[in-house]
């Protein structure tokens, strides 16, 4: 990478992230002064940012949009802070393997660390506690970071039975419905609102060349629960109850199961049993599916010429609704923390706080990412490279999520022992093999032994 393509790539990012933040560029303003007017809006924190000058910390990180969109920003921060930042990068797989090997170890290194298992991850004792930094004036201006503009899931999803954070919450994402206008058009079909317009509008738009829906059914805790987490929660129902056991096999569970398998059995594509997300991404954005739900991330592949034949054509929406009943799409929030063995607690604070305030997320959301703040899903340079109706649909369906009910399944330090049955009967049911209250019976059983329950 040349010296020129650098400063060039920088010099838009941070034009765009200043114009996020309400600067105002003239055309004649370069380089020097966009990236001086960024500098300002931290500077105008009243925190030492300079506490720390000459100290060195290690970010940990998977393979991911995050760690691709913080990478331009660091420079920054080292130049604010005096704080040196290496960051390292491995494959999902490899980080998933890796980290609690080097953590249970006692390792002092990441610094700062990507959180794949919050609830394993406090219950080993391998996250620092966060409140301690909060309440410290020397290193957070609350008024400056202004809480009140990060997503109310952002905020919930750190926040522990004891009362404490542990992390930050780092992205935002929400389950969303995707459809080929042309193949709605074709059919003389709207984007369904109810879920039985959804099975209606899935099966009259397959076709032998195309399916009418495509999402995940993978014999994988990872991959079918996700999604089928928002069809679960629409319908009433939950996975974990606030006593700790697992209620699968209520009622309302069972059909908002049943439902999703119906969608898959009878509009589906060919050996749907074997999909995860990037078959779902795939699918649709070759055309080979008329409708898809999953992450609104997925928006900025979808969007994009270069990787998607339906850019054109792609519009999003709301999950559709179950009834009367309220939509609960499901979502997620990627998890950023300290490691409770850092000796640089302080100094790793100091960067999470940076890439997490209103000006940090501009950067980052010029750059493509999906932040955890209202502000940056607002601005023009996150809704171009997102899409605007994509973005609009996004946050509605952000805004319909229960962080608690969520919380109770996949931030359970039996996460793994939680979604897995649930994987394999989601499966069974995508793939005929089950009806729903057979699969999620037995599924519930199986992990209530798991818990104890």
């Amino acid at each position: 990478m040349t010296l020129a393509y650098t400063m060039n790539r920088r010099s838009i990012l941070l034009g765009a992230a200043a114009t996020t933040l309400g600067v105002s560029l003239s055309p004649r303003m370069g380089w020097a002064d966009s990236h001086a007017a960024i500098l300002d809006m931290f500077k105008s924190a009243d925190i030492d940012w300079r506490a720390f000058d000459g100290e060195t910390l290690v970010v940990g990180a998977m393979q991911h949009p995050w760690a691709d969109s913080i990478e331009s920003a660091l420079p920054i921060f080292e130049e604010l802070t005096g704080i040196k930042v290496t960051l390292t990068k491995q494959s999902e797989t490899e980080y998933v393997a890796e980290m609690p090997i080097k953590l249970g170890a006692g390792s002092a290194e990441p610094d700062v660390m990507m959180i794949h298992a919050l609830g394993q991850f406090v219950a080993a004792g391998w996250a620092a506690p966060l409140d301690q930094f909060y309440e410290d004036p020397s290193l957070f201006d609350a008024a400056w970071y202004d809480n009140d503009d990060m997503f109310a899931m952002a905020r919930d999803f750190p926040t522990q039975p004891d009362g404490e954070n542990y992390s930050m919450s780092i992205t935002a994402e929400a389950q969303t419905l995707f459809a080929n206008q042309k193949s709605l058009d074709a059919a003389g079909l709207d984007l369904p609102k109810t879920m039985d317009d959804f099975l209606a509008a899935a099966i009259a738009m397959k076709t032998d060349m195309q399916a009418g829906i495509v999402m995940r059914s993978k014999s994988d805790g990872t991959a079918g629960t996700w999604p089928c987490g928002g069809f679960v929660f629409s319908y009433g129902g939950e996975v974990i109850d606030a006593d700790g056991a697992c209620v699968l096999n209520s009622d309302e569970a069972v059909a908002g199961v049943d439902m999703y398998g119906r969608l898959l059995k009878e509009a589906g594509p060919l050996g749907v049993g074997n999909y995860h997300w990037v078959e779902v991404l795939n699918d649709f954005s070759s055309g080979a599916a008329a409708m898809g739900c999953d992450s609104s991330n997925f928006a900025t592949d979808i969007s994009d010429p270069a990787k998607s034949i339906v850019a054109a054509d792609a519009i999003y929406g709301a999950l559709p609704q179950a009834g009367s009943k309220p939509i609960k799409a499901n979502i997620w929030a990627w998890q950023a923390g300290i490691n409770a063995n850092s000796t640089k607690q302080k100094a790793a604070f100091l960067l999470l706080s940076f890439l997490n305030s209103k000006p940090g997320c501009a950067l980052s959301s010029a750059n493509g990412l999906a932040t955890v703040r209202n502000s940056a899903w607002k601005s023009a340079a996150f809704q171009e490279r997102f899409g605007a109706q994509a973005a609009t649909a996004a946050l509605a369906n952000l805004n319909s999520g229960d962080a608690v009910i969520f919380k109770r399944a996949w931030f359970h330090p039996k996460a793994a022992e939680i979604l897995d049955p649930w994987g394999i009967a989601i499966n069974e049911v995508a793939t005929g093999q089950k009806d729903a209250r057979t699969a999620l019976t037995e599924a519930t059983d199986k992990i209530n032994r798991a818990l104890g329950a």
